[in-house]
């Protein structure tokens, strides 16, 4: 049997006997149906074991998933919007590679800290001075 990968980002992937899925019953639609079959997907993926990402990558990923992150350092991630196990399987798995990918940007570039120029400083002090010599008109009159 072959080896599969699971393309995350760019380079990077995932590889898919790293994932455990388990089936459990979903409060989604249904009908009565839903009471009796499996069709929600619980994922479980733990990026630390599966060794094709890069550690900063590791990291941002358990920082994102928040608490689907369990004390095992395992992602979960529960699927029960659809009626079939094979859309809530789809559905988990593109969420996984969904925070995974994101977890791959890399971060946004630094602002590069920039000065006002000559110009639009004496542009703003000469504003200052002529908006303050507005208000000093408005004083009281005073009678020479």
């Amino acid at each position: 049997m072959a080896e599969i990968r699971i393309p995350v980002f760019a380079d990077f992937y995932i590889w898919e006997r790293d994932l455990s899925e388990r089936f459990i019953h979903s409060g989604g639609p249904g009908g009565q149906n839903v009471n009796k079959v499996a069709s929600g997907v619980q994922l479980r993926y733990n990026p630390r074991l599966g060794r094709t990402l890069p550690w900063e990558i590791i990291l941002k990923a358990e920082k994102l998933a928040g608490q689907r992150l369990n004390s095992d350092g395992e992602i979960v991630i529960q699927a029960t919007r659809f009626r079939t196990q094979e859309k809530n399987r789809a559905d988990a798995r593109a969420r996984l590679i969904q925070l995974l990918a994101e977890a791959a940007k890399p971060p946004p570039p630094k602002r590069k800290p920039t000065r006002p120029s000559l110009n639009a400083r004496r542009k703003r002090t000469d504003g200052k001075v002529k908006r303050g010599q507005i208000k000093k008109l408005r004083g009281r009159v005073q009678d020479d």
